[in-house]
């Protein structure tokens, strides 16, 4: 996975999740109640895996718990937390919770973000700067680094494990205006680069997705001239979210996979 985005993948174009094919996983959806957190975390569990929906806010994450057990009774689980104001020891409780209530942990959806509109960088007070940086980068780290030895433990029926930075499209939010939301996507990059390298032999891949445009609250912000209900939901990316996450997304491993 290089920081210029040369190696890509596709998703196949015969490809539908199978009824099935994340059945046993364990599968933590960091910004659940979000567009495509929802979507992902709806179609995961579609596929046979549990989710672990973690998010901000109860009431969104009970709705789409709600809705999921509908479907899939015993699928869903609830983590609230704010990344913004958890401390190094929340994280680590998240990983302890993760042991002690499902024994495993097969794949981790990063599909949180903070952004608070378009303005000139220096106009960012200090503390909404830090904020959109930790969110956007700090978060996953510490994420990662509180469930390394989860996703690295190998697991008895041999299942590998699969995490999902959700990058945005680099030529754009390194523009004027993007500020800290663009800054955190393009260093998102380069750690998923370095975990990649550093996870390359063992059970744990590194993966990186690259949505198309679709319909979501942060895409409203960005482009407020857009009628965003024009753009499809984010149900295609959370179909790819599952590729990644099962076995066939094997051969994307350490790759971007661009849905544009």
């Amino acid at each position: 996975m290089r920081i210029e985005l040369r190696d890509t993948a596709r998703l196949p174009a015969d490809w539908a999740a199978k009824s099935g094919s994340l059945r046993n996983r364990v599968v933590l959806v960091v910004g659940a109640a979000g567009a495509l957190g929802s979507a992902s975390a709806k179609a995961a569990a579609q596929a046979g895996a549990t989710v672990i929906l973690l998010g901000r806010k109860v009431r969104p994450l009970e709705k789409l718990y709600d809705e999921i057990e509908a479907e899939h009774p015993g699928a869903a689980a609830i983590y609230p937390l704010d990344l913004a104001g958890a401390s190094p020891k929340d994280y680590d409780d998240l990983a302890a919770t993760i042991e002690r209530e499902f024994g495993r942990l097969d794949g981790i959806v990063f599909a949180a973000a903070q952004f608070d509109g378009l303005q000139p960088a220096v106009d960012a007070k200090a503390e909404a700067w830090l904020k959109t940086l930790h969110v956007n980068l700090s978060a996953p780290f510490l994420i990662v680094q509180a469930c390394d030895e989860l996703l690295l433990r190998e697991s008895a029926d041999g299942a590998n494990a699969s995490v999902v930075f959700v990058l945005d499209d680099p030529a754009r939010v390194g523009k004027a205006f993007w500020g800290g939301y663009g800054t955190a996507k393009h260093a998102l990059i380069g750690f998923a680069s370095t975990l990649h390298q550093e996870w390359e032999t063992s059970r744990a891949r590194v993966h990186a997705l690259l949505p198309a445009p679709m319909r979501s609250a942060l895409r409203r912000m960005a482009y407020f001239g857009e009628n965003t209900l024009e753009l499809p939901p984010a149900d295609g990316a959370a179909q790819a979210v599952v590729y990644l996450l099962g076995d066939d997304g094997a051969q994307a491993r350490g790759k971007v996979l661009d849905l544009r």
